[in-house]
């Protein structure tokens, strides 16, 4: 496998590609701790939390998807990503799954089909209801419904009855006592808190979940991330 050294933010990067698509493997310039996390899409975006984490000995890794609708040869594709980082870098067997967005989709159904390998989520306005995005059919101001169906062919009417939400994998997160950093925008108008985010809450605190919410309520969808980074990184350290 070739590996191409490149700089990402000050930071060495090595690029290669895993089962047909790019991936990143992105090095601490400290001592690294053995531990490391997956951002699940959206690699460069609000990289605040990730910078952070590799100040303090982590690595972060990222292996890109076919689309953003966390789709099932994505999800396992990523499943054997997360074997071949912990086995190739010799870095720890679990890492930390950060997701925005529709990179929380990601998270959480990637966490569901791969709970073992999974140390915790920071998920940040992650998408949970597809009814609510891409769908819109609830409080969403914005439709992806039309992306989304030249994805997965799906009708409006087939995901009423669809059950392969994150909402429906939520169970699994609890059974295997996934701690969960959850951030979002109580003004959120592409993916509404009350309808994606506040089920997981919700669903975590009623049944004794590990879970640190964290809600701006004047922020909208963008930007990601909280405004104390380190607060953030000092709950992913407990995981």
């Amino acid at each position: 496998m070739n590996f191409q050294k490149t700089d990402w933010r000050g930071f060495e990067c090595i690029e290669l590609e895993f089962l047909g698509l790019g991936a990143k493997l992105v090095k601490p310039n400290v001592a690294p701790n053995g531990k490391w996390a997956l951002k699940t899409e959206y690699f460069d975006a609000f990289p605040e939390t990730e910078i952070e984490l590799l100040r303090r000995g982590y690595h972060i890794a990222y292996n890109e998807n076919r689309n953003r609708w966390a789709e099932d040869y994505d999800l396992h594709r990523k499943g054997e990503f997360i074997k071949f980082v912990s086995e190739t870098f010799r870095l720890d067997k679990r890492c930390v799954l950060i997701g925005m967005s529709c990179g929380g989709l990601y998270a959480v159904k990637l966490a569901a089909l791969y709970p073992e390998p999974v140390r915790g989520m920071y998920l940040d306005a992650p998408v949970m209801n597809l009814l609510s995005c891409p769908c819109a059919l609830g409080k969403s101001e914005v439709s992806l419904y039309d992306e989304y169906y030249s994805v997965t062919g799906r009708t409006v009417s087939e995901m009423l009855s669809y059950r392969d939400s994150p909402i429906d994998k939520m169970h699994i997160l609890l059974e295997n006592e996934i701690p969960i950093v959850l951030v979002a925008g109580g003004s959120d108008e592409v993916v509404p808190y009350s309808e994606n985010g506040q089920n997981l809450e919700k669903y975590y605190k009623e049944n004794g979940g590990e879970i640190s919410v964290f809600i701006d309520s004047a922020r909208k969808h963008h930007p990601h991330g909280h405004s104390d980074v380190k607060l953030i990184c000092n709950i992913i350290d407990t995981f």
